[in-house]
């Protein structure tokens, strides 16, 4: 049965004579994530956790329209790893000012980047698309941050790690390789002093910081862990959504 939320499996029947309050656009990646989990990682969570955080808004009465997910994201640190799909962020913005138009004239006045891939960073893309549209309020939202992993898993690292490998278990564990056969994601840290304190940044040559393409240790990952991890996400990520259906744009600030 077909998902009314879902702009992928619902109809014009459907669509023509709805008024959306919000529409969710998912971006991922597609690219290595250590030996044992598939290239489409943060499509199949960024599919996943927006589907079942909408759902749980449209069923409080919030019309919420989640569209398809963009599977490629930005790879410039990744360029020596085989089949590490890259868009840079100038194309990334291209694409987000064209659906941006096509949300604005269907009438929709709130539009959330739901963000899968820490390589991509929307921040400056919304502040000059934004000006595009004065009727379109646009922000951006990264799933990885909402929670504090700590509290679920007992190696949180940042890219194919215990989190990761614990929510693909529980979303797809047919994709996912024993565990007997993944990395353990050792991560080598950045001789920069200013770097390491986080007042200074630079984007990390993948291939010199990590053998085995992960960083954060997967080896306790399990599906329980996973599900308790995603049912807690996507209870916050739908509040979220009802907070933005309900908000007067003309009042946002207390």
């Amino acid at each position: 049965m077909s998902r009314p939320y879902i702009l992928a499996e619902t109809n014009w029947k459907a669509v023509k004579d709805t008024h959306y309050d919000v529409a969710v656009l998912p971006w991922g990646a597609t690219e290595a994530h250590n030996y044992h989990l598939p290239y489409a990682t943060d499509n199949y969570e960024a599919d996943a956790l927006a589907a079942e955080a909408v759902r749980l808004a449209w069923e409080a009465g919030r019309k919420v329209m989640v569209l398809p997910t963009i599977p490629f994201g930005v790879n410039t640190g990744q360029t020596d790893i085989k089949l590490c799909m890259n868009l840079y962020p100038s194309t990334q913005m291209a694409i987000l000012r064209d659906l941006a138009e096509v949300v604005s004239r269907s009438g929709i006045k709130k539009l959330v980047v739901f963000n899968g891939h820490g390589g991509n960073d929307f921040k400056q893309m919304i502040r000059e698309v934004g000006t595009h549209f004065p009727d379109l309020w646009i922000s951006t939202c990264f799933w990885f941050k909402a929670l504090d992993g700590s509290a679920y898993f007992d190696h949180v690292g940042d890219h194919a790690d215990e989190t990761e490998t614990s929510l693909v278990l529980h979303l797809r564990p047919d994709l996912v390789l024993p565990l007997d056969e993944a990395g353990e994601g050792l991560a080598k840290k950045t001789s920069i002093h200013a770097m390491r304190e986080g007042w200074a940044w630079a984007e990390r040559k993948w291939s010199q910081v990590t053998e085995d393409t992960g960083v954060g240790n997967p080896k306790k990952a399990t599906a329980e862990k996973g599900a308790r991890f995603y049912k807690d996400l996507t209870q916050k990520l739908g509040q979220f959504f009802i907070e933005l259906a309900d908000a007067d744009l003309n009042r946002l600030y207390e």
